[in-house]
């Protein structure tokens, strides 16, 4: 096999594992092609465009796989945003000159939904890309998990776990809020690690006198607090016949981004039980990642570089069933894996006697 140039970028929100990754990637790669030369593009997607990249060393993935955030930096690049020429900028024309002036034989995109569009974008402009799949939201499709969720599992159990001994000490509900804006996979595994008693996701719209009266039963069975996870994207069942940008309206009226605050006034107002909210928010996706994030990072790593060695572009890394695999970037590139309301998880929840407000 002759010599190679990989360019390697992260993009969209940062989480842990993705220096996991790039270091499996990395390793693996010079394993299989001694002679590879690993060119690390600054800030995503935006690095890219303005030309921003350097060739790596062997020296430059070392004591990286328990490390946080990512050593090359990353921005958001909205893929809606490609297309549009700002100061007649065209951002498709410069990623597609930068990739050939850095003499890439192959483009890795580390990232999210948003992310993968790009990266499907820049296939079918004819260049050589694989994607990895990066979120605490786990909400890529096609791969049944995501580096980076596990470790916001963790530690937003941590926080649920801490909780939970304050609000009985004072015999307070204590209201969650936990990132996912579409999805709530992250606030439904946290709930239920952590022992939630009300789970409150946006692919199930709540009631918000069902939830006021979980609580109050809680109250009646002896239990003087109360545990709520809100994904802070969860909206309520009159929320739901509007449009997203109804919604956002309605709450830039009011002076809230989520419905936390409120579900928590809401509470307060028609039990009289003392509520309050709780906000980790970048907390969940910072620090260094779980021993289960670090080995699927390696995995997914490896995989990656297996795919340059045999040719195999176009494509995005994946889980399926225990097993990494890959899809087209075609056939996941703006799909969302949304949490269905017969999810085993879900049923696993209710059956625990955890409240969904519906």
């Amino acid at each position: 096999m002759g010599k190679k140039r990989i360019g390697i970028l992260t993009a969209g929100g940062d989480c842990p594992g993705l220096n996991a990754t790039i270091r499996g990637v990395a390793k693996a790669m010079y394993q299989k092609i001694p002679d590879v030369e690993i060119i690390g593009i600054v800030d995503g997607y935006k690095g890219l465009i303005e030309g921003e990249a350097h060739e790596m060393k062997p020296s430059d993935f070392s004591g990286i796989l328990t490390q946080g955030g990512t050593i090359l930096g990353t921005a958001r690049t909205p893929y809606k945003q490609m297309r549009v020429k700002e100061n007649d900028i065209d951002k498709v024309a410069l990623m597609k000159d930068n990739y050939k002036k850095l003499r890439l034989d192959c483009l890795l995109t580390l990232g999210g939904n948003g992310t993968h569009k790009t990266a499907n974008l820049l296939s079918e402009e004819g260049l050589n890309v694989i994607g990895l799949p990066k979120t605490i939201d786990n909400d890529i499709w096609g791969t049944d998990v995501t580096f980076g969720f596990h470790t916001a599992v963790d530690i937003g159990t941590e926080v649920v776990d801490r909780i939970h001994t304050t609000a009985s000490s004072h015999k307070r509900v204590m209201v969650i809020e936990i990132m996912g804006n579409k999805a709530g996979w992250l606030t439904l595994y946290t709930g239920i690690a952590g022992g939630a008693d009300i789970i409150l996701i946006p692919e199930i719209p709540y009631n918000i006198n069902k939830v006021a009266k979980a609580v109050e039963k809680r109250a009646e069975r002896g239990r003087g607090f109360s545990i709520l996870v809100v994904a802070e994207g969860a909206f309520d069942v009159d929320e739901a016949k509007m449009k997203k940008k109804e919604r956002a309206e309605k709450r830039a009226a009011a002076g809230e981004t989520t419905a936390t605050n409120r579900i928590a006034r809401q509470i307060a107002e028609m039990t009289g039980f003392d509520t309050r909210v709780v906000v980790p928010g970048h907390y969940l996706r910072g620090g260094t990642p779980s021993s289960y994030d670090r080995v699927l990072a390696s995995q997914f790593g490896v995989y990656a570089a297996q795919l340059v060695s045999q040719g195999i572009f176009g494509v995005a890394v994946a889980e399926r069933n225990n097993i990494v695999v890959h899809n087209l970037l075609s056939d996941v590139a703006g799909k969302t894996k949304f949490v269905s309301p017969d999810d085993q998880m879900v049923f696993t929840a209710r059956s625990l006697g955890i409240s969904f407000g519906d």
